[in-house]
């Protein structure tokens, strides 16, 4: 190890000691566990996607379930995307890492949401192999935000997943309002004609490609992103978040 690398972690070392990081969801001292943002006691409270989940967004069942059957929140779904999975259930700890990636410009939780993925049974197996297709925003709202996290967290899938790559195939058109407030219907109806391929780009029907966003609500971007990948001519659409709401 250089001089120059132990200088470094000496200074990070002192850094910790005279600041010491402070957990995103209960604001206690962090002290060596799994994550650089989260306490030990909230490693605790992390909703894991794991076990018989819906193939359609990734959502755990409670109890016994067929396998391959939908949840409730995507019985009312008609998906144009083929399968779905998330990591977590975006509450508590995990839920406040989306909050300050996307609000409050903190990226240095990227580093746990990587953490995140790679600890998730069977996440990174899925997304191996994909072309990594990032939400897009407006560029209104990303020169605002500085940022699209929906890109940055198809930078971390792709840390976490061998054989993937981050591929920008598509812009988003449309100012739309924010979702939060929507209902399934009016989210759909906000989002028509929201996104197009991006200039230049060229579908391979055999790739297969994976949009990622932070959160799965209703499914209805999915479906809008789904929907003009589809008609560019890719046969295989699945799609990838973060966390489930």
């Amino acid at each position: 190890m250089g001089a120059g690398n132990t200088m470094r972690i000496l200074g990070r070392a002192a850094a910790t000691l005279l600041y010491p990081r402070s957990c995103v969801h209960c604001s206690s001292a962090v002290e060596e566990g799994m994550y650089q943002n989260i306490c030990r006691p909230c490693e605790a409270r992390i909703h894991w996607a794991t076990g018989a989940c819906c193939t359609t967004c990734g959502h755990p069942f409670s109890g016994m379930m067929d396998v391959g059957r939908r949840c409730p929140h995507c019985e009312r779904l008609e998906p144009v995307f083929g399968e779905g999975r998330t990591a977590v259930l975006l509450r508590g700890p995990a839920r406040s890492l989306v909050h300050v990636l996307k609000y409050h410009h903190g990226l240095h939780v990227l580093a746990d949401i990587v953490a995140i993925m790679r600890a998730c049974p069977g996440y990174a197996d899925f997304a191996r192999g994909a072309a990594l297709v990032p939400v897009p925003l407006h560029p209104r709202k990303q020169r605002e935000r500085g940022y699209n996290q929906s890109e940055l967290l198809a930078d971390c899938v792709a840390r976490a997943s061998a054989e993937t790559h981050r591929a920008p195939v598509l812009v988003r058109v449309a100012d739309t309002a924010s979702q939060t407030a929507f209902n399934r219907e009016a989210r759909q109806a906000n989002l028509k004609n929201a996104f197009a391929l991006a200039p230049g780009t060229v579908i391979s029907p055999p790739t297969r490609y994976l949009i990622v966003d932070d959160v799965f609500t209703t499914g209805s971007t999915f479906n809008s992103c789904a929907a003009v990948l589809r008609r560019a001519g890719a046969l295989n659409v699945d799609v990838l978040t973060f966390g489930h709401g």
